[in-house]
């Protein structure tokens, strides 16, 4: 699950020609654009500024959304408000994570259900700002707004039984994180879901969404991520997955895809050339901001030119652009 922007679109800017693609941290200072920071309590200071040094598929899709919103999420690192809706996908993808801890037989939507208040819980305890989402403008709980998000978590949990059958499936691995290198040097993270293994050895790969399938023309977006994940593991594992699959809680409908090797060598073709355009507008400073009908829900509008703002000081150096000469002109100093 990568959320953030989990679940997330856009359209290509990797076109963009740019320097040779930076070498990779070392390996404990491999981070990838932070994901944690979008969640973070609105009015704190994020962790400090620095340069990209690992891509996943909700900070590539950023990118080609928006440079400017990439820049603010991964190289200031501003912080996001909470919404009720991607914290809804937190807790219901813990609930069926949890779910497969127990017998087969026990897979049932009662017991699914019974988890979500604890899972709720645990979350809350680990991120107390969340309570904010749930009190009212005088700093009141308002209980009322929780169970109704609660109702609506345990919705989307129900219609996951009317897709998939959690009691014939035995999952080879639950929230698995993946890292791998390119040969190029940059390193390429992020969360699957869930990995099924056939006893043939044929592997599935299995995203959850809590949102609502898109539209045909919007699926090639939606299946980034996706073939992002099976690039990963075909690096990994030697095996080119199978079959991806979406399930998507807010709509109920799957969507699937067989990719192929040749899908999956583009799909390394196009990330490589996404962070050259990463890395040269890392050195130039230049992060321009693609508006979108994505806009509305920004929490960087007040720092956006398109909306009248002005975003912060650059944090890191920026390289000079070389001069070049006018067609003519001599040696300096001639």
């Amino acid at each position: 699950m990568d959320t953030a922007l989990d679940d997330t679109a856009r359209g290509p800017a990797a076109e963009a020609a740019g320097p040779a693609v930076p070498p990779p941290a070392p390996a404990q200072q491999q981070v990838s654009g932070t994901p944690e920071v979008p969640g973070a309590r609105a009015g704190e200071a994020g962790p400090a500024a620095g340069r990209p040094a690992s891509l996943s598929p909700s900070r590539a899709a950023d990118f080609m959304r928006c440079p400017l919103l990439y820049r603010f999420r991964v190289i200031d690192r501003l912080p996001e408000k909470p919404s009720p809706a991607a914290t809804r996908g937190t807790v219901v993808h813990s609930v069926l994570e949890r779910l497969f801890d127990v017998p087969a037989a026990e897979r049932t939507p009662d017991r699914a259900r019974a988890l979500l208040p604890g899972e709720w819980e645990k979350l809350l305890a680990a991120r107390p700002e969340l309570a904010e989402l749930f009190t009212g403008e005088d700093g009141i709980h308002e209980p009322e707004r929780l169970a109704g998000w609660l109702a609506e978590a345990e919705r989307l949990v129900e219609r996951w039984f009317s897709l998939e059958d959690p009691t014939r499936l035995e999952p080879a691995e639950r929230e698995l994180f993946v890292e791998t290198t390119l040969d190029s040097g940059l390193v390429l993270r992020g969360i699957v879901d869930r990995v099924d293994v056939a006893p043939t050895g044929e592997v599935r790969i299995v995203d959850y969404k809590t949102g609502k399938a898109p539209a045909p023309r919007y699926r090639d977006e939606a299946l980034f991520q996706m073939t992002f994940y099976a690039l990963v593991i075909r690096r990994l594992r030697g095996v080119v997955p199978r079959r991806l699959q979406l399930v998507y809680l807010g709509s109920g409908d799957v969507l699937t895809y067989d990719p192929t090797e040749a899908e999956l060598q583009a799909v390394e073709r196009k990330l490589r050339a996404l962070w050259e355009a990463i890395a040269l507008a890392t050195e130039t400073g230049d992060w321009r901001p693609r508006p979108t009908k994505l806009c509305g829900w920004c929490d960087h509008q007040a720092l956006c030119p398109e909306f009248g703002g002005t975003p912060p000081p650059y944090p890191l150096p920026v390289l000079p652009v070389p001069r070049v000469p006018e067609a003519g002109a001599g040696p300096a100093g001639s």
